[in-house]
């Protein structure tokens, strides 16, 4: 997510902060807890997501290195974390107070659109992963997540883009909202018709303008079109 007004964030970090290291697996925070402050992360990834009642977890997007973790809600009583951040590589992150970005942003005009920014461009992401799946159902919702990926995390090469993410067919599946067993059958269909293939547990994507034909891509700008 590194686009050019976050560079005008960067003096959050001037802030009195916690620097923490945390481990594979483990969180940031989950659901419920105390919204007391933001992240940022120095190095590592980390799985922004929620448990559904029925116990499936569902993955809205991934945070890397130079990314903000915010979902907290300002200029307002304390509130619970609605989301959950699990690590997925090991992370080294800072921790800025809730009180302490308050006062920054109050004093500070251009940082606080330049916040604002950020908060809007995240809400536009996760808002363009619903409309997908909500129009053209579990096929949109991967199709969709694929697109994003070769835009987070894409190299291009002559025949095609490699998203240069492993990722297992469930975790894949929780990008989506679906069953790993839904996704196994959708990705052979692409395998089978050559529109991807798989190359060291990654998948290359032969043909993108397939997957954007079939959803009836709208062309997001870049920053909206992103797993990240």
């Amino acid at each position: 997510m590194n686009y050019n007004y976050l560079d005008d964030l960067k003096e959050l970090l001037l802030i009195e902060h916690k620097e923490q290291t945390f481990k594979k697996g483990s969180y940031l925070f989950r659901e419920g807890d105390l919204a007391d402050g933001i992240f940022y992360i120095r190095s590592g990834k980390v799985r922004i997501g929620k448990i559904t009642p029925d116990g499936r977890e569902i993955t809205f997007h991934i945070s890397g290195e130079g990314d903000f973790i915010s979902e907290i809600r300002l200029f307002c009583a304390l509130s619970t974390y609605r989301v959950q951040a699990k690590v997925m590589e090991d992370c080294v992150c800072i921790k800025i107070g809730k009180k302490e970005l308050e006062e920054k942003l109050f004093l500070n005009p251009s940082l606080s659109v330049g916040f604002l920014k950020m908060m809007g461009t995240q809400q536009q992401k996760t808002q363009s992963k619903f409309r997908d799946l909500i129009l053209h159902g579990k096929k949109g919702a991967l199709y969709s997540t694929l697109i994003r990926m070769t835009n987070s995390y894409g190299v291009q090469r002559n025949d095609g883009i490699l998203i240069d993410l492993p990722l297992t067919n469930q975790e894949l599946a929780n990008f989506c909202g679906m069953s790993r067993e839904v996704v196994n059958r959708l990705l052979n269909g692409l395998k089978d018709e050559g529109i991807i293939k798989m190359e060291d547990g990654k998948i290359f994507v032969c043909s993108l303008q397939y997957l954007k034909d079939e959803i009836h891509c709208e062309n997001c700008p870049a920053e909206i079109c992103r797993i990240d």
